[in-house]
């Protein structure tokens, strides 16, 4: 048991930004247990409009736009302290990864494809 979070892509952009359906999906990048950064998505979640009581499987759209906010707190590291039941604990370790994913991420945007963010915990 634990926070598994992914980021996946989509060949069509979704019909609102949060709380869509997702199928079809493909895999984009996987992380496990790094809350902070799960914090960041559902801050980002709530600023689009998002209702969920619990941020878990969830659907999150990201654009060019959040890309460029998340790695600017990244490497800043001023992702939000983020705690829950069995999510572990982000260290500082993470960044290269985070940063890895961004730049996956804007490869993705830039072929056409919609990115979106879920976790499970």
């Amino acid at each position: 048991m634990g926070l598994d979070m992914y980021a996946c892509t989509l060949r069509e952009p979704p019909s609102e930004p949060v709380d869509f359906e997702a199928e079809d999906a493909t895999a984009l990048h996987y992380w496990r247990k790094h809350p902070n950064l799960h914090g960041w998505m559902e801050r980002l979640y709530r600023e689009k409009g998002g209702k969920g009581a619990a941020f878990n499987c969830l659907n999150l759209q990201l654009i060019a736009g959040d890309l460029d906010r998340l790695e600017t707190a990244i490497r800043n590291r001023t992702l939000p302290p983020t705690e829950g039941f069995f999510f572990g604990v982000s260290d500082g370790s993470e960044v290269d990864d985070d940063l890895a994913f961004v730049a996956k991420a804007r490869a993705a945007l830039s072929a056409g494809l919609a990115v979106f963010y879920t976790a499970w915990w």
